[in-house]
């Protein structure tokens, strides 16, 4: 057994391997899980299979499926054996699935039964087998009709370097166009070891998975992690609706999971919120900070329950948190942890562990990762965030020019993030160099944090702050259905009771937010977004589309 692995996925898996053998691997929830051994069993008989359908190292085959251990068994099995792995998100339209098989030279495309519409008409140059990730059955083939063998090895032997291309993963980013990230074996293995010094993984954890293995921050975090400390991941198999995911949580008892802020501030604001605030004593009392705590404490209790009980570890990465959100966490004593990257790190650049909680802060950079600021501020100390090592991406492929314009000849990554370092080395992020709002007078505002007020409004959604004809213009996303259930008594008296009580909320919501901003971030105009916005994976807004 190796002390210190390899940086490939073969080498951790060996490893694991070894030590865990017996140990569940993976399984949908409800199921018998994997063991390490079994799932092994399993990776060797698609590798076989991709030697029938001819696959070569080097070659792009891509997984477009929701979330099963049968995706976690064709990732391992096209990177084992040197090929390259183009996961894509299943909100993809036909057309960019199109789009970006064809950009990546794909190959075969592994396609969960319910996606498989999508691929329908879909030919490119290269493209040559479909196959269903569910039992590996060819649903279109031009080269014939390979059957897999579940019981079949691989002929083949092969010899996987550290930097050898592992994936292409194309962005569903804020700012537009997708770009396909370079990642290598060692990019992935690096950051998914930063995972594990920030928060030990341990064999007897149990992760339940609901972001979309597609995206790096699950794919690394939430597959390469586990399986390198020998945890297991149990999927739900279907997208994470409350009514599938609360009794999957009583049954897995997660000890780890990882989410996006949403998820989070959408239970408080919908399940704790309320409690506190429409009972008129506890309202009342809820304002006393001494108070608030103890309510919070009482809700975090209650909240640790819904989870199951066991969470040890909540991750929180892809956007910021609200900060009234995050100070109830910590006051409830939540296991929460806050991390920070991008896809073009693999993802992980700075984080810190529920043990040390720092608000509104990602906490320090991980060990053997650089951070600077540049191009600072001497207001604010504030300036565009730079990173430097080994999980920096190998570059986006076929666009050597958009290479050279984020990562500098001496190996800096320009993250296109605002952020600033407290004196213990905490970093702070303002938001994105791109979003950020120069008005006439030379005063920067950040719209992340104007919005982060409108958040915490009753009644909103989500909200996007934008400059228009140099005015900062609100456009807001009420809860139509919520204002309905609160204002049914009015229903019979007047017609259109939710327009007027939303145009009520988004005069009331100017007031609101202008007295709790600086005079330089004060909207002049709020606007009801009636539909919500289009967002990423990680449930960010895509701004580039409402600017």
């Amino acid at each position: 057994m190796e002390d210190k692995p390899r940086l490939t996925f073969p080498s951790f898996f060996a490893n694991t391997l070894s030590q865990f053998g017996d140990r569940y691997a993976m399984s949908l929830v409800g199921r018998e899980p994997l063991t390490y051994r079994e799932l092994n069993d399993r990776i060797q008989a698609v590798m076989a299979f991709l030697e029938k359908l001819g696959v070569q190292p080097g070659d792009k085959v891509a997984i477009l499926s929701t979330n099963q251990p049968n995706w976690g068994v064709a990732y391992y099995a096209v990177t084992f054996m040197g090929a390259v792995v183009v996961p894509l998100l299943p909100e993809f339209l036909p057309a960019e699935i199109s789009a970006l098989l064809g950009h990546s030279e794909t190959r075969i495309v592994f396609a969960s039964e319910g996606l498989l519409p999508k691929l329908a008409g879909i030919t490119t140059g290269l493209l040559q087998e479909v196959v269903k990730i569910e039992d590996f059955s060819v649903v279109r083939s031009t080269t014939g009709q390979p059957v897999f063998d579940q019981h079949a090895k691989p002929p083949g032997a092969y010899q996987v370097e550290e930097d050898a291309l592992a994936a292409i993963i194309y962005t569903s980013g804020t700012t537009g166009t997708p770009k396909g990230v370079m990642l290598s074996h060692k990019n992935i293995c690096f950051t998914a070891i930063k995972g594990h010094e920030i928060q030990p993984i341990k064999e007897t954890d149990r992760f339940l998975s609901i972001l979309p293995l597609s995206h790096t921050y699950e794919n690394t975090l939430g597959l390469i992690l586990p399986m390198y400390r020998g945890a297991c991941v149990y999927y739900l198999g279907k997208p994470p609706t409350p009514a599938l995911l609360l009794p999957a949580l009583l049954e897995v008892k997660p000890t780890t999971m990882l989410t996006v802020p949403m998820i989070i501030e959408k239970i408080f604001r919908s399940k704790v919120l309320p409690v506190f605030t429409e009972n008129k004593v506890l309202n009342v009392l809820y304002k006393i900070p001494s108070v608030r705590k103890i309510l919070h404490r009482a809700a975090g209790k209650k909240l640790m329950v819904t989870f199951g009980g066991e969470l040890c570890f909540f991750g929180v990465g892809g956007a910021k948190l609200n900060k009234t959100v995050e100070r109830f966490l910590i006051e409830a004593r939540f296991p929460y942890a806050v991390g920070y990257g991008l896809t073009e790190c693999a993802p992980l650049l700075a984080g810190f562990n529920p043990q040390h909680p720092k608000l509104q802060s990602t906490g320090p950079a991980c060990i053997g990762v650089e951070l600077k600021i540049v191009k600072v501020d001497d207001r604010t100390s504030e300036g565009e965030i730079w990173a430097k090592g080994p999980n920096v991406m190998k570059g986006y492929y076929k666009e050597p020019k958009l290479t050279d314009e984020i990562i500098t000849p001496d190996g800096w990554l320009k993250t296109g993030d605002l952020g600033a370092f407290d004196p213990a080395g905490n970093l702070y992020i303002k938001g994105r160099v791109k979003s950020m709002i120069v008005r006439s007078n030379g005063e920067n505002v950040y719209p992340e944090d104007i919005e982060s007020v409108i958040n915490n409004f009753r009644h909103v959604v989500e909200s996007l702050v934008v400059e228009k004809k140099g005015k900062l213009v609100a456009l807001v996303h009420f809860n139509h259905e919520e204002i309905e259930q609160r204002y049914q008594y009015l229903k019979s008296e007047v017609a259109n009771y939710v327009d007027q009580k939303t145009e009520e909320l988004r005069m009331e919501l100017q007031e609101y937010v202008n007295s709790r901003v600086n005079k330089f971030s004060q909207v002049q105009i709020v606007v009801a977004q009636p539909d919500p916005f289009q967002k990423t994976a990680t449930q960010k807004i895509k701004r580039f589309m409402y600017t």
